[in-house]
């Protein structure tokens, strides 16, 4: 019975610390992106989540005017997927 125990015990003790290093983990990644998505600006070069490489040619509080070689359109800023670096 106390083997049993023991080995409850450590199972939710790993189950515990997967789950603390992979909160700890998204809260440095929605971060990061939060970063990206605040300092675009005109100019600069993005990917969309949908893949769409694209330059912004305007930026309003949350949403921005990008274009691309299909024309010009509106996206939401949660939609920057990643800023690329020219």
């Amino acid at each position: 019975m106390d083997q049993n125990l023991l080995m409850n015990l450590l199972l939710a003790a790993a189950i515990g610390v997967m789950f603390v290093v992979m909160t700890i983990s998204q809260k440095k990644k929605n971060k990061k992106e939060q970063e990206i998505r605040n300092s675009v600006k005109v100019g600069d070069e993005i990917t969309t989540i949908g893949g769409i490489v694209c330059t912004v040619v305007g930026v309003k509080d949350d949403e921005i005017v990008v274009e691309s070689q299909s024309g010009r359109f509106k996206l939401m800023k949660w939609a920057i997927a990643t800023m690329n670096k020219s």
